[in-house]
């Protein structure tokens, strides 16, 4: 198996997407009826259906397979696992947050949200940003169906597979499904986005270190693919995850304000959501919200504006 992977480290990743599909597949089949069975099923299904959104988030950096065909399936396989199609995560978050973070070009800026509450800006922000999302997605899928047809051809077998197989358990078994298949998926879609609230809100968006906080917990970063070494991501975008807590130790951790090094994530959502749960910044100054906008468009020829890309009844 390692030799068809580009980094063997990857043999982790693929373990972690086979026990989400055992628990998902496992739970929908068994269709348990006892609630001391039921939720810590799901649960752990949605724990690994987020970890599968961490997967897709490193799949679209580096691609896991040297084949190229190979990696098309893999695509498929991690559609179903997180519940969204893998290319659609292209624009929004390569094309997008990197290349614009915390500009009105960013449409996952953390400056969307403005409760007074900061646990409600964790815990609406998918809410919040989705609409804007979906809306710059479509103008660039429909940008690529002449733009980049190789792209628009996977983009639609991915959405096709999903729709149908969703379709499909949804009827055969709609309790089960609702419970290990679509809740499981909506807490990743959920996890995958909130994330970035945690990584960059309060940080300095034009510092050359400052610019997004890290959780370096070991534990945490194990389960989830050194998803928490944020800043040496943007640095290097293409960098295998294997290769993030080297890389960050030796060109972010000396520059870096310590403060944006959190070494638990649990102990950095108490204080930040819970107590004393204010808004502040990696200073530990209340967050200046600077005036908010509409997004800009985000890729040259590509007008992905609200005014130009309708969704629903709004004109």
């Amino acid at each position: 198996m390692t030799s068809l992977l580009r980094h063997p480290e990857d043999v982790r990743t693929l373990g972690f997407i086979l026990i989400y599909y055992i628990l998902a597949l496992g739970s929908y089949v068994a269709a348990p009826s006892a609630a001391i069975a039921i939720i810590p099923l799901m649960v752990l299904t949605s724990i690994f259906s987020f970890i599968t959104a961490i997967a897709t988030h490193n799949a679209v950096h580096t691609p896991v397979f040297k084949s190229r065909t190979a990696n098309r399936v893999f695509q498929v396989v991690l559609t179903l696992a997180y519940g969204h199609p893998v290319s659609a995560f292209v624009p929004g978050h390569n094309l997008s947050h990197h290349l614009h973070t915390q500009s009105r070009r960013d449409v996952m800026r953390t400056t969307k949200l403005r409760f007074r509450w900061n646990l409600l800006n964790q815990l609406l922000f998918l809410f919040v940003v989705a609409k804007d999302i979906t809306r710059a997605d479509l103008a660039y899928a429909i940008a690529m169906r002449t733009e980049r047809p190789r792209w628009f051809r996977q983009y639609i077998l991915e959405y096709t597979v999903f729709i149908g197989t969703q379709v499909v358990l949804a009827w055969a078994s709609p309790w089960p499904f609702v419970q290990f298949i679509l809740i499981p998926h909506l807490f990743a879609a959920w996890g995958i986005v909130g994330i970035n609230f945690v990584q960059h809100d309060g940080c300095d968006p034009d510092h050359p270190y400052n610019h997004s906080r890290n959780l370096v917990g070991d534990w945490m970063n194990f389960w989830f693919l050194n998803n928490g070494y944020h800043t040496i991501h943007h640095h290097h975008p293409g960098l295998h995850w294997s290769k993030l807590p080297e890389a960050h130790a030796r060109e972010i951790a000396p520059h870096i304000h310590p403060n944006l090094d959190q070494p638990s994530m649990l102990g950095y959502g108490f204080r930040a959501y819970i107590w004393p749960g204010t808004r502040v910044d990696y200073l530990g100054n209340p967050v200046v919200l600077p005036e908010e906008g509409p997004d800009e468009s985000w890729i040259p020829g590509i007008d992905t504006t609200p005014s130009n890309v309708s969704l629903g009844a709004e004109a």
